[in-house]
């Protein structure tokens, strides 16, 4: 009878743990949400795989990709790149 009891118990404990790590857990503050960036190339770096680009908004980012990607990019380009959230923000 003892036994029972005992393993329900022990299982309805270490779930109720387990949903409390899970919710504790929060992203961090500085996490972007993803967005979509229309602008313009006002730089392409083959060598570090990275493409610097000209919001309609005037302001700059910066987007790395890789050289498949960037070898048909130049500058005046207009595109619209969509930015991932880092590792650790999803």
């Amino acid at each position: 009878m003892r036994n029972r009891v005992r393993v329900p118990a022990v299982l309805v404990a270490a779930t109720l743990m387990w949903s409390g790590i899970a919710l504790g857990q929060t992203k961090p503050a500085d996490c972007p949400k993803a967005e979509k960036v229309e602008g313009q190339i006002v730089k392409v770096d083959m060598d570090q795989g990275k493409l610097t680009l000209r919001g309609a908004d005037g302001k700059t980012f910066e987007f790395s990709a890789s050289k498949e990607t960037l070898q048909d990019k130049k500058v005046g380009d207009r595109i619209e790149v969509t930015r991932r959230m880092p590792e650790g923000c999803k």
